[in-house]
């Protein structure tokens, strides 16, 4: 079998919006560089995501030099928003947390609202290393993470994918397969390893970095939404809940903060440090 290696890296700027996937990125203690440090509100500051609005996923957002983001979507005029001076924040309703952030601008603001209605902002996480800690039953003291669901980094295999794609085929939603792996959303795509290996991990060091591997991903209604045309079906979820479901926990997938900070570069070798016990 191959070496495992990293095959694909994958930056969010804007949370539920679709990304880029660099040849290599930063990793801040919070998660790559850039990723998910921008997310849109509704009227009522909750966040907005593909949950409730899969039509985020055919806006794009790339990262500028300055930090800015540039935003495209079908039929419009790009956007363009530059970090927010430092000033008044405001409140993020993000799945239970209050996070405070930096809004965008009216200028930003506008664009989005005429394509997902009044009320809705853009707003910036200004300062990742103490607005939002990681959920302190897997996270240490001091750790934080950026407005990703969760934990700082997300990582897949393709072995794994390829196994949930051959279910799929087997099932009564066929027709739905093979789905790409960019219904995860993941950050760090892992090539040269077994199916479902990764469930065992607790510590792997990919290139020059090494991270906890800290809980196994549930997943949720966001991968049943084709990431091009915002449509919805029934898979990866329907096999999913017969094949790799833990107590209604859908899995595919596993969570990981980092141990330190460096660069990650596609074919960096990865390696296990550390398995979990039982």
């Amino acid at each position: 079998m191959a070496t495992p290696s990293l095959r694909a890296l994958h930056v969010h700027p804007v949370k539920s919006l679709a990304g880029h996937a660099p040849d290599e990125a930063v990793v801040e203690p919070w998660g790559l560089a850039g990723d998910r440090r921008w997310l849109l509100t509704g009227a009522d500051g909750t966040v907005l995501t593909q949950r409730s609005v899969p039509g985020l996923a055919r806006l794009r957002a790339v990262p500028l030099r300055d930090g800015g983001i540039e935003v495209t979507a079908p039929g419009r005029e790009q956007l363009r928003a530059a970090v927010p001076d430092s000033g008044p924040t405001v409140p993020v309703k993000i799945f239970g947390d209050k996070v405070e952030a930096v809004p965008a601008g009216p200028a930003a603001d506008a664009w989005f609202g005429a394509r997902l209605g009044a009320g809705t902002r853009l707003l910036y996480l200004d300062d990742p290393a103490h607005r939002r800690p990681v959920d302190p039953a897997y996270g240490r003291p001091g750790e934080t993470v950026s407005f990703a669901d969760g934990y700082p980094l997300l990582l897949t295999t393709t072995a794994s994918l390829r196994a949930l794609n051959a279910w799929i085929a087997e099932g009564d939603h066929a027709h739905e397969g093979p789905l790409p792996m960019n219904r995860f959303r993941p950050n760090a795509v892992i090539g040269g390893t077994e199916p479902w290996e990764e469930d065992d991990w607790a510590a792997v060091r990919i290139g020059e970095v090494v991270f906890r591997v800290v809980k196994t991903c549930a997943r949720c209604v966001i991968t049943t939404t084709d990431q091009r045309t915002a449509e919805r079906g029934r898979e990866p979820l329907r096999t999913l809940a017969r094949k790799r479901n833990a107590g209604g926990r859908l899995l595919f997938g596993q969570n990981l903060i980092p141990e330190g900070t460096g660069t990650l570069r596609l074919g960096d070798p990865v390696r296990v440090v550390a398995r979990r016990s039982g």
